[in-house]
């Protein structure tokens, strides 16, 4: 096993609920992979609280914050990874600024505000030179690409024979109790929620069917004042292989439910949200042409299984400059995520007439 001073370091940008309740003990499950080096936050108050909680793994992390500390963390030629996990508004020009200091980034979802903001940023990081030993890599974190359970029914996709259908509900539960719904970022973002929480249940839908949504047509809603505007979509979209399907999306829901289910011609494969034995995680079924149905668990592991494959990528680009990077993780691939979206809000504002998704 590599010794301490071998494994590559890495800073946190941002000390958030999301920073403390997920990358910090995620690290700590692969502290044999990865040396947190650093967090940073804006106010000094809270990159030390959230430091402490990492201090069991990582003894010697270093509180930054402000604009200095964001200096440090560019010059400290020793980081050689950043996480950057901010409010949506921030976190694009964040992360260009760290990939322009040479730095690998993984920045949180979603990808952009708008697919403009993406095509921006894009262009920027393309424009880097490659330099030497490599170019920096720009990793976008959807932990729905890596769960488990979508990697493996994507796989059961070719045991169904050809797609007739497909269906995605989301009844969310985005309520008081929820940690998230006084985020006053998400409250300020184009789409609101629908657009935060959507990105998840578009990659999970893009990931499970292997093919790309085409176009959309779609009504949106504002039924719960208590959230920003909107907080219900119904949309028909059609996928480039001619399948179509719907999504139907509550932001809040009094019976929280999430499920996407793909019916063909020889069987169906359905992914949905629970809890097995205490694990949080999702069931899937497969109904083969027999119709026998095959149930299998499987609990969350998605962030882990990204930030594991950030540190690898990081790991292999210091040996081989021409390493390509995990495409699951690829910018691109959270821009084609927000896309949807964004065709999906751009439909119901003209009463559901048909958008064509942006393609990146």
């Amino acid at each position: 096993m590599a010794g301490e001073s071998d494994l590559p370091r890495i800073a946190v940008v941002g000390a958030g609920i999301f920073a403390r309740t997920q990358y910090i003990p995620r690290l700590r499950e692969i502290a044999h992979l990865v040396v947190l080096k650093a967090i940073w936050s804006r106010t000094q108050e809270s990159a030390e609280a959230a430091a402490e909680l990492a201090r069991d793994f990582a003894p010697d992390i270093e509180c930054k914050w402000g604009d200095a500390g964001l200096e440090e963390i560019m010059g400290d030629r020793s980081i050689v990874g950043v996480a950057v996990v901010l409010a949506g508004q921030v976190q694009v020009e964040l992360s260009l600024k760290m990939l322009k200091a040479g730095k690998h980034v993984i920045q949180e979802k979603p990808a952009s505000g708008s697919t403009a903001e993406a095509e921006t940023a894009l262009s920027v990081y393309n424009s880097f030179p490659n330099q030497l030993p490599y170019k920096p890599i720009w990793a976008l974190a959807e932990n729905y690409r890596f769960e488990p359970a979508f990697v493996e029914s994507n796989k059961l996709m070719s045991d169904i024979g050809e797609m007739m259908n497909i269906q995605v509900i989301v009844e969310g539960s985005m309520n008081s109790s929820n940690p998230y719904f006084n985020s006053s970022w998400r409250r300020n973002f184009l789409g609101g929620f629908i657009l935060d929480m959507g990105v998840h249940f578009i990659a999970g839908l893009r990931m499970l069917v292997g093919s790309e949504i085409a176009t959309v047509s779609s009504i949106s809603r504002h039924v719960d004042t208590a959230l920003p505007p909107p907080d219900n979509i119904c949309s028909l979209f059609q996928l480039e292989n001619g399948c179509a399907g719907v999504l139907v999306f509550a932001v809040n829901s009094r019976s929280p439910k999430i499920l996407w289910r793909v019916d063909g011609t020889k069987g169906t494969v359905q992914v949905e949200r629970g809890i097995d034995s205490g694990k949080h995680g999702y069931q899937v079924l497969f109904t083969s042409e027999n119709g026998q149905c095959q149930k299998t668990f499987y609990p969350f592991s998605g962030v882990h299984e990204e930030l594991k494959a950030f540190v690898h990528d990081i790991v292999q680009a210091s040996k081989d400059g021409d390493h390509k990077a995990e495409p699951r993780s690829s910018y691109a691939e959270g821009a084609r995520d927000v896309a949807v979206l964004e065709a999906m809000l751009e439909s119901s504002k003209k009463q559901g007439a048909q958008v064509q998704v942006k393609k990146f």
